[in-house]
């Protein structure tokens, strides 16, 4: 941090901005436009990137001023990225490094992690960029077919183990301390350095203005220290004058963080996590619960939760606004629904839900809410397709039925 107070904000906003949607390697990604914050060291050359970031600030216009009567509500589609998830901004940084490592001919063989789907998304990946072997553990039946497939395709070594997520955590943790392979989960803190990028990328994209609320959803946890240090460093090194508050939302059958803060940050205990639908943020035992506390305390942060049915209810509205989130945005849209009708956050405060995975990844739990075919969950939210017989007739009838539903009553 000394090094870098030598300039003041104005420059790092300036050189920042500068190189916003350039193709010049590697400034072209969002991560590395950052790169003096990020790993300043590391020769360009040794940079594994998929020019990941720079994702869409989306005004959610009608799903604020229709569902919460707000008007200044924005997400942050991270998921908008090279394997469809916020993953990909740590993991440019961590695989870099191990490629860095390797052409210094240090004694690493692969790099493996723990994962509920995305990480192993986005390690496989640029891992198969480098050429580089990918080890990945993942509990067996517990993440979507459509995360699955991706470190299969891109060709890591997938290892489908009968435990949650917390118990292929211990496990890499014991064989990364046995054998010649490097560890990719948040526990790394090269995988923050890049997620943090998010936070100073929706201050750059407000035009250096900071907003009022972030929320967040939370698993492991890495992510809200994240999104803490990226908006503490823009404070520190002069670019804003102060931090946004953030909210760490989680699933209430994966709740240990929540239950921490509402104990008063007196007594932390794991628990054990339960199937949600939110099955990324499925952990019970975070291995990043110091970092988030610690971030929550030093901007005045808070934790809620969704249960199962509320997350699906509001990632189906916002769908129906236009947007197609996972079920993880699910919980922080339920979040701020929350704070929204208990006046902790204003009608006029600008508040950016971050989104950290693409809808397209959970197409089946959205066909079971639309099905109805979730047990004891009313999914009222549900639009099932309408089978009509292939005549004029029929179609005109149930087309004339559901035109007059949309009339407006007066």
């Amino acid at each position: 941090m000394q090094a870098l107070k030598q300039y003041d904000g104005k420059y790092w906003k300036n050189l920042f901005d500068s190189r916003v949607g350039k193709t010049t390697w590697p400034y072209g990604s969002g991560v590395w436009s950052k790169k003096e914050w990020v790993l300043p060291e590391i020769d360009s050359d040794d940079i594994v990137s998929a020019f990941e970031g720079n994702s869409n600030l989306f005004w959610a216009e009608r799903y604020g001023k229709e569902y919460l009567k707000m008007s200044d509500l924005w997400v942050k589609h991270c998921g908008i990225s090279h394997t469809g998830s916020f993953k990909d901004l740590g993991m440019t940084v961590l695989v870099s490094q191990v490629n860095r490592l390797k052409k210094m001919n240090k004694p690493v063989v692969g790099v493996g992690c723990a994962s509920t789907g995305d990480t192993s998304a986005a390690l496989s990946a640029y891992c198969a960029a480098a050429g580089i072997p990918s080890i990945v553990f993942l509990p067996a039946n517990k993440i979507s077919i459509a995360q699955l497939v991706q470190p299969i395709a891109n060709g890591a070594f997938v290892l489908s183990l009968d435990t949650d997520f917390d118990g292929c955590m211990q496990l890499i943790r014991e064989v990364t301390s046995e054998l010649p392979i490097y560890l990719a989960n948040s526990l790394n803190s090269l995988r923050l350095e890049g997620q943090k990028t998010a936070a100073i990328e929706i201050l750059q994209q407000f035009d250096w203005e900071v907003p009022d609320w972030v929320i967040v959803p939370g698993g492991n946890l890495g992510n809200i220290y994240a999104f803490y240090k990226g908006f503490n460093m823009c404070k520190e090194l002069g670019l804003v004058d102060r931090l946004p508050r953030l909210v760490c939302a989680q699933a209430a059958n994966a709740n240990p963080l929540y239950l921490y803060y509402k104990s008063g940050w007196k007594d932390f205990k794991p628990v054990r996590a339960n199937t949600t639908f939110a099955s990324a943020i499925q952990i019970g035992d975070p291995v990043s619960i110091d970092r988030a506390v610690y971030a929550l305390k030093n901007c005045d942060g808070i934790v809620e939760e969704a249960t199962e049915e509320e997350l699906m209810d509001a990632m189906a509205q916002a769908d129906s606004t236009g947007m197609f989130i996972c079920p993880h945005t699910g919980v922080a849209l339920t979040a701020l629904n929350k704070l929204r009708n208990s006046g902790v956050i204003g009608k006029t405060d600008r508040t950016v839900v971050v989104s950290t995975a693409h809808g397209l990844k959970f197409t089946q739990s959205k066909t079971d809410y639309h099905s109805k075919d979730i047990k004891d969950m009313a999914c009222r939210l549900a639009n099932p397709p309408v089978s009509v017989k292939a005549d004029f007739g029929s179609v005109m009838d149930v087309l004339q039925k559901y035109l007059l539903s949309k009339v407006p009553k007066y």
